[in-house]
């Protein structure tokens, strides 16, 4: 095995696993190089990086094939795994959906994100059909070259946002290959009560990767608006969260997100990691 076939399998796990993956979004530490960011991740304390390839991401779409592989080998190569791509991908014809695929697949870069359609106000079903065709398509290529897609939900004028328009999507098509990349604190905005709950429960045989943040009902200005928090200060009841994860055996990636704008971002990634751990810890028991 030559030395960068050795890099780029040195972060895959040799055993089963029996917790998630954690990662962080590399979107809050878009300022480090590759170097700096494999280097980051490890000292903060995450398995992994959700690798954004996409515009003004770490690896632009146009230059997968170039990037892709030196991305992925200089993480690595600080015993860090990238464990999925956050892609704006929306049709198999796009440019940029072979070679970026095609990269993530030579890498093993197990899973794949694509980027976001919306409703615009136009019939559901319309739309609905429309997005079914693309995501068929993305699918068809990502299983070509041995990539997961997770589909995720994103409140607001999203499809997806509600879950059930993503499971009739997503309905038909190999579980192996197209699932949920499943967002509590999105669902529980579009869902408060209960509704975060049935979907939980909807995803949880084709979740994929999880995305995490927490978020509060702030009034501003006479209307309510969605503020996003630290981990754990917010709406989102994570011990049943991390409980139904558990429950379910899943061991694929979280992701990361500090959506709120604290003074010292790195200092917020690892308070917010600390908490997640003990989540992990109380839910699996390790």
């Amino acid at each position: 095995m030559t030395r960068r076939e050795l890099l780029m399998t040195a972060a895959l796990p040799l055993a089963p696993r029996t917790r998630p993956i954690l990662c962080i979004f590399s979107k809050h530490l878009a300022n480090l190089n590759y170097e700096q960011l494999g280097k980051t991740s490890r000292e903060l304390g995450f398995d992994g990086v959700d690798l954004t390839t996409r515009a003004k991401g770490h690896v632009l779409p146009e230059r997968a094939a170039e990037d892709l592989p030196r991305a992925v080998e200089t993480i690595r190569s600080h015993g860090v795994q990238v464990s999925m791509i956050t892609t704006e991908l929306l049709s198999a014809s796009h440019p940029t959906a072979r070679p970026i695929l095609a990269a993530a697949g030579r890498l093993k870069v197990p899973y794949c994100k694509p980027g976001y359609w919306r409703y615009k106000n136009r019939a559901v079903e319309t739309v609905l059909a429309e997005v079914k065709r693309d995501v068929e398509g993305l699918v068809a290529l990502a299983r070509e070259h041995g990539v997961e897609i997770g589909f995720h939900n994103h409140s607001g004028d999203y499809v997806g946002t509600e879950v059930w328009d993503t499971r009739e999507i997503i309905a038909g098509l190999d579980p192996k290959w197209i699932g949920y990349y499943y967002d509590p604190a999105h669902a529980v905005v579009e869902g408060g009560l209960y509704g975060w709950q049935v979907t939980l429960n909807l995803v949880l045989p084709r979740l994929k990767m999880v995305a995490l943040k927490d978020f509060y009902w702030e009034k501003q200005g006479g209307r309510w608006r969605v503020k996003w928090c630290p981990m754990g200060e917010g709406m989102v009841d994570w011990a049943k969260v991390f409980a139904a994860f558990a429950a379910a055996r899943f061991t694929g990636p979280i992701s990361l997100h500090v959506e709120y704008d604290p003074p010292d971002e790195q200092a917020a990634i690892a308070r917010d990691l600390e908490f997640i751990k003990k989540q992990v810890q109380a839910a699996y028991g390790q």
